[in-house]
């Protein structure tokens, strides 16, 4: 399918990309709204993928404000010309005394709770923010700027592995509980939402390279 064929026929499209591999992504270290840069791979990362989102000649772009989202967003605008809309809203989940430990170190100090929230409890991990908080702040946001889009237009948002994760849940509607089942994104990879008949719903998850570990935030 060429170009002018994906903008004709898809529908207005959300394009959820989350940022490029930072080192504390590496270390498996919760980084939440800790405001760490891409490694040379990440921005590596996030030039081959703009180059494939490009093809989707998107219509707008926005981005958390955090170094490694609004890093990974210029890539793409660089490539498009147009200009990153940059949203406090789009950050990570805050997660308190948790950001900065490792996955093992929360697993150790915090197993309780660690557990409870992957059995879908409403937890605040490290006395931070619930995953409907994250919701509630970041998809309105989202929902804004896809309003604005043209006919078949296209909305690319570079984020984080759990905001997104969490609004992708409350986009289609699901049960908080269940939220965890998408599982978690690779960096620099996205998934689409289409508008449908009766609303949003998931055409792509993880997509833009072959399966790879989750690091990060989400795992």
């Amino acid at each position: 399918m060429n170009e002018d064929a994906y903008k004709r026929n898809t529908g207005r499209r959300i394009v959820l990309w989350r940022h490029g591999q930072t080192a504390w992504n590496l270390e498996r270290r919760f980084q939440g709204t800790t405001d760490i840069a891409l490694t040379e791979t990440g921005i590596e990362q996030a030039r081959r993928a703009a180059r494939l989102l490009a093809f989707l000649q998107p219509d707008a772009i926005i981005a958390s404000d955090l170094k490694r989202a609004a890093a990974t967003a210029g890539e793409l605008s660089e490539l498009t010309g147009l200009t990153v809309t940059f949203e406090e809203a789009l950050r990570e989940t805050y997660a308190g005394v948790w950001q900065g430990l490792t996955h093992q170190e929360i697993i150790e100090q915090y197993g309780e709770q660690y557990t409870a929230w992957k059995r879908g409890e409403p937890v605040r991990r490290g006395g931070g923010e619930l995953e409907t908080e994250v919701a509630d702040r970041a998809a309105p946001v989202i929902l804004h700027h896809a309003e604005k889009l043209p006919e078949n237009g296209t909305l690319v948002v570079a984020s984080h592995g759990g905001t997104i994760r969490t609004t992708i849940g409350r986009l289609l509607g699901l049960d908080s509980r269940y939220w965890e089942s998408l599982g978690g994104l690779t960096n620099c990879c996205w998934s689409v939402l289409g508008e449908g008949a009766r609303g949003w719903r998931l055409l792509e998850h993880n997509a833009g390279t072959l399966p790879e570990p989750v690091l990060g935030d989400d795992d």
